[in-house]
C-alpha cells in the first residue's frame, strides 16, 4: 500500500516546518536541540551521532542511573513505571510477572510492539516477549532509552510502536554494592565493578533476589551475571569487546482468582495452583566492534547469540487442565552500520548512515496437559526456523542551523519453515516479499527555547508462532502495515523548566493477534485499527533543592473495520488499553546528606475483550516514597515504601466465561544500604 505523505497530519507538520525554514533567511549559531527528555533533568543538547537516540526526532525518554539503582523492585520491567506514556501489564505469575508496552498496544502478549535491546543487542523472544530484560543486573544499567513511534529506521522486527534499550556501564573505575531487605522476606543483593586502564576496560555485575512473594505460593529466586571486556586503541578510536550475560529464575505461581475470591482474600492461592511453577535460563553472548578511522567516518558491528530455555507448569482456572509449556530458542544474529559526514552539499550539511542486520532463529515449542506435573497428553510439538534480514539508509540534512530533515528507508525480508512434529507436516513461511518502510523526520528550532518537530513512518507486523507459515491457506499472507505520525513541541523556556507536548497516531492495515492459549500456536485477525493520542511532559527544578516532574498520556485505540468473523467488535476499543496513563513525582534534597523522594504512576480502566461487553477493570494509582541518608563518603542508607497508601490494584483478563484476577502487592517497606567506591 502506498503511503500518501500529503494526507498525513504528521507530514503536514514536516512540510510546514520546511516552509517556515525556507521563508526565513536568518541563521543561528546555536546548535539544533534534541527532542529527548531525561527524567527529572533538563537536556537540551543534541549528539553528532546520527544513530544516537538524541538525534531521533520523535518522543524519546531517558532514565538515568540514579533513578535506576535506587529502586527496590523484583524485575527490570518495573523500572519503566517512571517513563511517561509507558503502560505496564502486571501479570504477577512467577517469572511471567509483567511487561511494558507503548502507544496504545496492550501488554497481553498477543501483539508485542516494542523492540527490546540490551546494549544494542536484540533481546526479544520469537513471539516478541521480553524474558531477556532481566539479564542485566540493576546496578549495571547506566541508562534506559525509550523511543516511541514509527520513524526509527534502525530496527525492523517487533519495532512496531517503538523500542527500549538498556544501556549498561562501560569502562570507568568503580565499585558498587547494594543490599536490601524488606516486605515478603525479600532479600536483594546487587554488585557492580568497573576497571579501566585506558587499553582494557572490564565491567562486572551480579544480582540475586530471593522473596516469598506478596501472595501465597509465590516465592521466587532470581540470579544474574554480566561481564564486559573491551580493548581500546590508545587514541580510543577503535574498540573491540566481548559481552557475556547469564540469568536463571525459579518461581512458583499463585494463580488467578475469580472475582469473588479476589474480593474476599486477594492473597490466597487456589488449591488447583499448588504445583504451578516456572524455571527459566537465559544466556546472551556478543562480540562488538567500533571504529572511528577518520573524523568524518565511523562504523560499528556485532554478532550475538541469545538462548532461552523455559519450563512452565500453569493452570489458569479450576475448570482447566494444568499445562506444561516448554520453550527452547536459539537466536544467532549480526548487524553492522556506518556513518559518513559528507559535509556541505547543495541540500545543506549532510550525514549519510546505513546499516544491515540478520538473525536466524531455531525455536522449539512443546505443550502437554498435566496433572500435578505428570503428563497426560501432548498438545503441541513444534519446531520452526524464523530468519530475518534487513537494512536501512538514512540522510541527515541541515539546510540551516535551525532546520534538520531526516529521510530514511528501511527494507526487511523474512523466511523460514515450520514442522509440526506431532504429524510430521512441514510448512513454508508466507512470502511477505520486501517489506518497505519509508520514514521522514524534521525539526525546526523556532527560537532558543522552542523547537517544533514532526515525523511519519511505516513499521510492520507479521504472524507470530505458526501464523507466520502457510498452515491453513495456500496463498501467501501480507504483513500488517502500521503507518504512523507524530508532531510536537519541545520547549525549555528557562534553565529550570523544560517540557514536551506531542500528538501521534498509528493505523494498522490488517492487524492480527496471537491466540494465547491455542495448542496450535495460531493467530486471529482483528482488522483495521487506529491508535492515537497526546503526550504531555514537564520537568521543573524551581530551586537547587527541589526537582519535580509530571507526565500524562491520553490515548485511544479502536477497531475501524473488524474482521468478518468478529463483526461485533467494529468500532469498539481494543482490550486492555487504558485511555489515560500518568506519572509524577518530586525530589527534595534537604541537606547534602538527606534526600526525600515521592513518585506515583497510574492509569484508567480498560475493557477485558474486544466486544467491550464484559466491564472495565485495571485502574490504579500507586504512590511510592523514599528517604536516603549519606552516612559517609562511600555509604548511604535508604528507606523505601512502595504503594504507600496500600491501594488495591489488579490485573484482570477474560477467559471466555469469567474474569480472572491477579491482585497486586499491597504496601511494602524496604531498607537498603548502598556502597559506592
Amino acid at each position: 500500500m502506498r503511503m500518501d505523505f500529503t494526507r498525513t497530519p504528521g507530514c503536514l507538520a514536516v512540510l510546514m516546518v520546511c516552509a517556515v525554514s525556507a521563508a526565513r533567511a536568518q541563521e543561528s549559531r546555536t546548535p539544533t536541540a534534541t527532542t529527548l527528555m531525561s527524567l527529572g533533568e533538563v537536556v537540551v543538547t543534541a549528539s553528532d551521532d546520527p544513530l544516537a537516540v538524541s538525534s531521533l526526532y520523535t518522543s524519546v525518554n531517558v532514565v538515568p542511573a540514579e533513578r535506576i539503582e535506587q529502586q527496590s523492585i523484583n524485575n527490570n520491567w518495573q523500572l519503566f513505571d517512571q517513563v511517561p506514556g509507558v503502560m505496564l501489564t502486571t501479570f504477577g505469575q512467577g517469572t511471567t510477572s509483567g511487561k511494558l508496552s507503548l502507544r496504545g498496544f496492550n501488554g497481553e502478549g498477543e501483539i508485542n510492539a516494542v523492540k527490546l535491546l540490551i546494549d544494542g543487542i536484540p533481546s526479544n523472544s520469537n513471539d516478541g516477549n521480553m524474558p531477556y530484560i532481566d539479564l542485566a543486573p540493576r546496578l549495571d544499567i547506566d541508562t534506559i532509552e525509550v523511543v516511541k513511534g514509527t520513524n526509527d529506521p534502525r530496527y525492523g522486527l517487533h519495532n512496531i510502536a517503538g523500542n527500549a534499550n538498556l544501556v549498561t556501564k562501560s569502562g570507568g573505575n568503580y565499585q558498587l554494592g547494594r543490599v536490601s531487605y524488606g516486605s515478603f522476606s525479600t532479600r536483594d543483593l546487587q554488585a557492580a565493578m568497573g576497571k579501566d586502564d585506558g587499553r582494557l576496560s572490564q565491567n562486572y555485575a551480579i544480582g540475586y533476589l530471593d522473596t516469598q512473594g506478596y501472595r501465597n505460593h509465590s516465592d521466587a529466586e532470581n540470579a544474574a551475571f554480566s561481564g564486559k571486556w573491551f580493548l581500546h586503541s590508545e587514541d580510543r578510536r577503535y574498540q573491540f569487546g566481548l559481552i557475556a550475560r547469564h540469568a536463571e529464575a525459579n518461581a512458583r505461581e499463585a494463580g488467578y482468582l475469580t472475582r469473588e475470591q479476589a474480593s474476599t482474600d486477594p492473597l490466597q492461592s487456589p488449591a488447583h495452583n499448588a504445583s504451578d511453577e516456572d524455571k527459566r535460563q537465559m544466556t546472551q553472548v556478543a562480540l562488538q566492534a567500533k571504529s572511528a578511522a577518520r573524523p568524518d567516518l565511523s562504523a560499528m558491528a556485532q554478532i550475538y547469540l541469545n538462548t532461552l530455555q523455559d519450563k512452565r507448569y500453569v493452570r489458569f482456572s479450576a475448570g482447566a487442565s494444568q499445562q506444561e509449556r516448554i520453550v527452547d530458542e536459539t537466536h544467532l544474529g549480526a548487524s553492522a552500520s556506518a556513518s559518513w559526514q559528507a559535509g556541505e552539499t547543495a541540500l545543506g550539511t549532510m550525514t549519510l548512515t546505513g546499516g544491515v542486520d540478520a538473525e536466524h532463529q531455531d525455536n522449539r515449542s512443546e505443550r502437554y496437559n498435566t496433572l500435578m506435573q505428570v503428563r497426560t497428553a501432548q498438545t503441541r510439538k513444534q519446531q520452526f526456523d524464523f530468519n530475518t534480514m534487513g537494512g536501512f539508509l538514512q540522510a541527515m540534512l541541515k539546510p540551516s542551523d535551525r532546520l534538520t530533515v531526516t529521510p530514511a528507508l528501511r527494507v526487511d525480508t523474512i523466511t523460514g519453515e515450520y514442522t509440526n512434529r506431532l504429524t510430521g507436516a512441514r510448512y513454508d513461511m508466507n512470502d511477505y516479499g520486501l517489506i518497505r518502510q519509508p520514514k521522514l523526520s524534521a525539526m525546526y528550532r523556532v527560537s532558543d527555547s522552542v523547537s517544533a518537530y514532526g515525523n511519519l513512518g511505516r513499521t510492520f507486523q507479521v504472524g507470530v508462532g505458526t501464523a507466520s507459515y502457510k498452515v491453513n491457506q495456500g496463498n501467501d499472507l501480507a504483513p500488517s502495515i502500521n503507518e504512523g505520525w507524530e508532531t510536537g513541541l519541545r520547549f525549555w523556556p528557562a534553565a529550570w523548566l523544560d517540557g514536551r507536548i506531542a500528538l501521534w497516531q498509528q493505523t494498522a492495515s490488517n492487524e492480527a493477534r496471537r491466540k494465547l492459549n491455542d495448542p496450535a500456536n495460531d493467530a486471529e485477525n482483528i482488522g483495521k485499527t487506529r491508535r492515537h493520542g497526546v503526550d504531555i511532559e514537564l520537568n521543573a527544578r524551581p530551586s537547587s533543592h527541589v526537582n519535580v516532574w509530571v507526565a500524562g498520556a491520553l490515548q485511544r485505540s479502536e477497531i475501524l473495520k473488524a474482521d468478518a468473523s468478529a463483526s461485533a467488535t467494529e468500532g469498539k476499543e481494543i482490550d486492555h488499553v487504558p485511555q489515560v496513563i500518568y506519572n509524577f513525582g518530586a525530589d527534595y534534597r534537604q541537606t547534602e546528606r538527606l534526600r526525600f523522594s515521592a513518585w506515583a504512576n497510574g492509569q484508567s480502566s480498560y475493557y477485558l475483550e474486544r466486544s467491550n461487553s464484559k466491564g472495565r477493570f485495571g485502574d490504579y494509582l500507586l504512590v511510592n516514597t523514599s528517604a536516603s541518608y549519606q552516612i559517609s563518603a562511600t555509604v548511604s542508607a535508604e528507606l523505601q515504601v512502595r504503594n504507600l497508601l496500600d491501594r488495591y490494584h489488579e490485573y484482570v483478563w477474560f477467559d471466555g466465561s469469567q474474569s480472572l484476577h491477579s491482585p497486586g502487592a499491597g504496601r511494602a517497606i524496604y531498607v537498603s544500604v548502598l556502597i559506592r567506591m
